[in-house]
């Protein structure tokens, strides 16, 4: 065997899992533009109804409507400045997410899985967003 032959089957193998790869992100990107949502909607829309929920196409708008809703209000009031650090802008965030699910989910949504999903978004949006204008969002 010679000394390159090995390299040779790890950059194969790297480049069809580069492609394997951008072939994902593309179905993403395509997905959230047949769904008509941004890439931060897309995966508030998924947290919400992921494991697939029956919904009706009127309780699917109403589930995007809400992740819509719940991003602009929390990126515009909320996610201020090391808002993680401060427990009482913390709480604060906590309770806008269970206001805007409680006012916007659909009613397949009963208490149960509404209060799993307000601690899942909660989750997510503590993961994602450290402070105005600083996230895994901000380009």
């Amino acid at each position: 065997m010679s000394p390159g032959g090995g390299g040779s089957l790890n950059v194969e193998e790297f480049f069809q899992r580069l492609l394997k790869l951008a072939q994902q992100l593309n179905e993403e990107e395509k997905r959230g533009i047949s769904e008509g949502l941004s890439e931060e909607e897309l995966a508030l829309f998924d947290i919400l109804t992921k494991p697939e929920m029956k919904l009706t196409e009127k309780d699917r708008k109403l589930v995007k409507k809400t992740a819509r809703e719940l991003l602009e209000t929390l990126k515009r009031e909320k996610l201020v400045l090391d808002w993680r650090k401060r427990q009482a802008s913390r709480a604060d965030v906590k309770v806008s997410i269970k206001k805007i699910l409680d006012g916007g989910l659909p009613e397949i949504y009963d208490k149960a899985l509404y209060q799993q999903k307000s601690q899942t978004v909660f989750q997510h949006i503590y993961e994602s967003y450290f402070g105005a204008e600083a996230g895994i969002y901000v380009t």
